[in-house]
Formats: structure tokens, C-alpha cells, sequence
């Protein structure tokens, strides 16, 4: 973890990913070519139902997923950001999903040329019931 007391540019990287991470849970950006932009070429994922994803499976199963057009909406709280390096930032955060809650924790990467903020690692985490 850098040690930034809360600068400025550890705000705004932070403020980046938070809004990337949020504008994926919005229906008419996942059905959207920007969706697909918010992610890395190199991502993965380790969904909460234990499922490995990669970068084109996402892309391509991304507008029917949760909080896709025809599906229940993502309640988000607690998202916190920690600026591990110039150009890598952590978020976690819960959700809730048709009732069913999980643990969330997300890596944003800085991409090169100008490419901004992108998803490049997510892992949701079952919450037991109770």
C-alpha cells in the first residue's frame, strides 16, 4: 500500500475505480460496448457461485448477468478503496443480489496510453445466511 495520507491523486485513482465499479452494476452500461471497455484484456474473475471467468466470457455473458436488463438490481454498501500502487487499486465492497449477499473485492489497473481505470481482477465471496 502506498502511504499518501489521502492525497489528491490517491483520491481521484480511487474516485475512478469506485465509479467503474458502479457503472458496471448499471443494465445500460453492461449492455453496452462501454461495459466492455471497463475491463482489462487481462481480467479474471472468481464468481460467488465458484465459477472462473475470463476476459471473453465476460464480455459475452456480461448483458445477461446480474444487473442486466431483465435482471434484479446489485445493492451495493461499504465500498472502500486502498491505492496499493501508482496504478493498482483495491475496492471491496457487499452486495446484495436477489436477497443472496456477498463478499466482494475488486483490483483496478491504471491502463497504459490513456486507456483509464479497468476491471482487472473480481472475486464475490457467499455471505452465509444468519
Amino acid at each position: 500500500m502506498i502511504d499518501t495520507d489521502g492525497n489528491p491523486e490517491e483520491q481521484v485513482a480511487i474516485a475512478a475505480a469506485k465509479d467503474g465499479e458502479l457503472r458496471l452494476h448499471d443494465p445500460a452500461v453492461r449492455a453496452s460496448v462501454v461495459g466492455v471497455r471497463l475491463f482489462d484484456p487481462e481480467f479474471v474473475e472468481v464468481g460467488a457461485s465458484g465459477r472462473h471467468w475470463t476476459y471473453g466470457e465476460m464480455v459475452a455473458a456480461l448483458p445477461t448477468l446480474h444487473g442486466g436488463a431483465d435482471s434484479q438490481r446489485i445493492e451495493v454498501s461499504g465500498m472502500r478503496g486502498v491505492l496499493l500502487a501508482s496504478d493498482l487499486v483495491h475496492l471491496t465492497y457487499e452486495s446484495v443480489i436477489g436477497g443472496r449477499r456477498a463478499r466482494r473485492s475488486s483490483l483496478w489497473r491504471k491502463g497504459e496510453d490513456d486507456t483509464g481505470w479497468r476491471l482487472y481482477y473480481h472475486q464475490g465471496t457467499p455471505v452465509p445466511e444468519g
